[in-house]
């Protein structure tokens, strides 16, 4: 019997982990299942935590319970905080049969804190106490912010996954802040063999804004320039992460790097976020079949794991082409698109996304404990 795509992954490499987390997932026994089906880590946000708390029930016992009279930031982190540790539990033999290299799930620092250096190391170190769970990973933004929080946090033993990273400027930054915080922990005498990280690159979402600028141009030109501006669309988002791995495998064969694997350092994994198909015409695994090979995550949405599992088809393509990734952001350049532009544009909107999330995720606890109270 032939393996499924999902585990044909992992022979290439590439680890899938899953982009959700809820109550009703850990209790019914989902989690499990997904794991014996090849997932090896989960990943959460302020958006999915917003929809698993506030728009469902599973939630509501736990809130009744804690009262009125509990900060609402604090009932949100009891809630979260319990799902992670028992998502860690389950997800625990998976940590154990790798070695340390899966088996995570990953808990966001307060989305209020991304442009606050202190505050998010601060953040980083109190959930990672909280939780108490050898394979958690922090998530920390690759703001400019963040890459300093980022280098310390590894210095100070923490496992964390890169969120919101866009441009592959912001990627080498973030590599740098990585074995700088190995480095560090090298020159104090500290073992490195231990740590785990992730730089989560995000996809998808680059080729919805270029596509919409591409469509508004070609609306504007000339038959055959409309042309060559249709062309290009669905292409800037794959040739990014192509040039984000091309750059990893670089650093990774430098001397520099040479010296932290030989004390047992691990490579930062680049991770593929954002890789649901947003365009109904491009191919709904488009984002996880042009973006396998070794040494990588993809982390995927419940639709996502299903149609790949179903459909998908595994073969090694992160390598195909790197030379074509690169013509096609020096035509999206002459065609006056700045990828460094649209990066800066997008992380700010995650930061906001994230942000509004959260905020909902506040009101949403609170009119649920009003109401709950008000129905005992």
């Amino acid at each position: 019997m032939s393996r499924s795509p999902l585990l044909q992954l992992a022979d290439l490499g590439q680890s899938v982990w899953f982009d959700n987390i809820s109550r009703d997932l850990l209790r019914s026994g989902g989690l499990e299942q997904l794991r014996q089906r090849g997932i090896r880590g989960v990943t959460s946000n302020p958006t999915i935590f917003q929809k698993a708390i506030a728009e469902t029930s599973h939630y509501d016992s736990a809130i009744r319970e804690m009262g009125t009279a509990v900060d609402v930031k604090a009932v949100y982190e009891k809630l979260a905080i319990d799902d992670i540790r028992a998502a860690c539990d389950v997800l625990k033999p998976t940590y154990t049969e790798t070695r340390g290299l899966d088996g995570y799930v990953s808990l966001e620092v307060s989305p209020e804190l991304a442009f606050d250096t202190k505050g998010t190391l601060e953040d980083a170190k109190r959930l990672a106490t909280a939780v108490a769970r050898p394979n958690l990973m922090v998530k920390i933004p690759g703001t400019r912010e963040g890459v300093p929080a980022i280098r310390e946090a590894i210095a100070a033993g923490l496992n964390i996954n890169v969120t919101l990273l866009f441009s592959v400027e912001a990627h080498d930054a973030v590599l740098d802040a990585y074995m700088s915080g190995l480095e560090q922990r090298v020159r104090e005498g500290k073992p490195v063999d231990g740590i785990a990280s992730v730089a989560s690159f995000f996809v998808s979402r680059v080729d919805t804004s270029i596509d919409k600028t591409l469509e508004e141009k070609a609306a504007k030109a000339a038959p055959a320039e409309a042309q060559a501006l249709r062309d290009l669309m669905g292409k800037a988002a794959i040739a990014n992460a192509r040039l984000a791995y091309k750059l990893f495998l670089d650093r990774t064969a430098s001397t520099r790097w040479a010296a932290l694997k030989a004390k047992g350092a691990r490579v930062q994994r680049p991770l593929w976020a954002s890789t649901s198909t947003k365009n109904p015409k491009y191919r709904d695994v488009i984002y996880c079949e042009e973006l396998i090979g070794p040494d990588t995550v993809n982390t995927m949405p419940p639709a996502t794991v299903e149609a790949f599992d179903d459909h998908g088809k595994a073969a090694r393509t992160l390598t195909d082409d790197v030379s074509g990734a690169q013509r096609a952001l020096a035509q999206l350049e002459s065609k006056g698109i700045s990828m460094k532009a649209v990066c800066e544009k997008l992380v700010d909107e995650g930061v906001k996304s994230f942000a509004k999330s959260f905020a909902d995720l506040m009101t949403g606890i609170e009119q649920k404990r009003a109401q709950l109270a008000g129905s005992r």
